[in-house]
């Protein structure tokens, strides 16, 4: 599938992390707001935290609003027809490991680091928020970029 630029796209993307409270879905935000209307996104943890208010307000900094999302568990997707998986931490990534087992789907692990384990100021917990949106934007951005000489 191709996005509006040409790019080469899944048709369904899980972005999965521990909790589905921070970085999962910051994620697939992200990715929704770039190709949404041609790609779908989901997002779902191990287990199913609370919705983070440093995540909410990180992204809320860059136009992108989060504040509605219900974190889940992998058992509550009601649809688990995805062609990629993207993990952000390790337990995350175990468990779509082992739903590879009944599913055909690749699964890519982009380790990235849980803010909520920084204990600061306010501001320095807020800037390790920033630090995972900027890494997953990044990260988005370059993965589903238009290949160079690409039709």
């Amino acid at each position: 599938m191709r996005g509006p630029n040409g790019e080469e796209l899944p048709q369904a993307i899980l972005f999965a992390c521990t909790l589905n409270a921070v970085r999962s879905p910051m994620a697939a935000a992200i990715m929704r707001q770039r190709y949404g209307k041609v790609v779908f996104v989901d997002s779902a943890g191990v287990r199913a935290g609370e919705l983070d208010p440093f995540a909410v307000e990180a992204m809320d900094e860059i136009g992108i609003e989060i504040g509605k999302h219900h974190p889940k568990r992998f058992d509550d997707l009601e649809d688990a027809s995805f062609d990629l998986i993207v993990t952000l931490s390790p337990e995350a990534h175990h468990k779509a490991m082992e739903l590879t087992r009944t599913l055909a789907a690749d699964v890519e692990y982009w380790p990235t680091m849980d803010p909520t384990a920084i204990e600061a100021s306010r501001e320095q917990r807020l800037e390790a928020y920033r630090a995972v949106r900027d890494e997953l934007l990044r990260r988005i951005g370059e993965r589903f970029a238009v290949e160079r000489g690409a039709d």
